[in-house]
């Protein structure tokens, strides 16, 4: 399987608002940006949004390293979060229904896909990547004023 690098960001302008996602797909020298947005939408949701396009856009199974600065999406992963959501009927540990679950529901079936590993980067940091990505994101906002 081919081997590749992925970057995600999301953003929105308020909580709920008008929201934007950016991705950045990396393999070898080739290099692939992507982006898009909604008028009313979360933070959350764009995080997510972010990583599912950019799944979406690989055109057959392969091993992902995912980088992104959302804690919710690597948690999620990481920290067994989905298992036990799953398990308690889609249900956080404090009985309230788990928010998103669609979204989730769609990354679940694409990493049964693509071998995918999450990993946290810091946010508004050193990294170029993730800032293009936020810059993506940004600019899919602003995108949504001239529509």
């Amino acid at each position: 399987m081919k081997e590749l690098t992925i970057y995600t960001d999301g953003a929105c302008s308020g909580n709920p608002g008008p929201g934007g996602w950016g991705a950045i797909m990396i393999y070898g020298s080739f290099r692939k940006e992507i982006s898009g947005g909604c008028k009313d939408t979360t933070n959350n949701r764009m995080e997510l949004t972010a990583a599912i396009s950019a799944l979406e856009a690989l055109k057959e199974p392969c091993i992902v390293q995912l980088y992104t600065d959302s804690a919710y999406l690597c948690r999620a992963f990481n920290e067994d979060w989905l298992e036990r959501w799953k398990a308690n009927n889609w249900r956080t540990a404090a009985k309230k229904p788990v928010e998103n679950q669609e979204l989730w529901q769609r990354l679940i079936e694409l990493t049964n896909v693509h071998q995918v590993s999450f990993h946290k980067v810091k946010g508004h940091s050193d990294n170029e990547n993730n800032n293009r990505c936020d810059k993506l994101a940004r600019d899919a906002i602003k995108a949504l004023d001239n529509t």
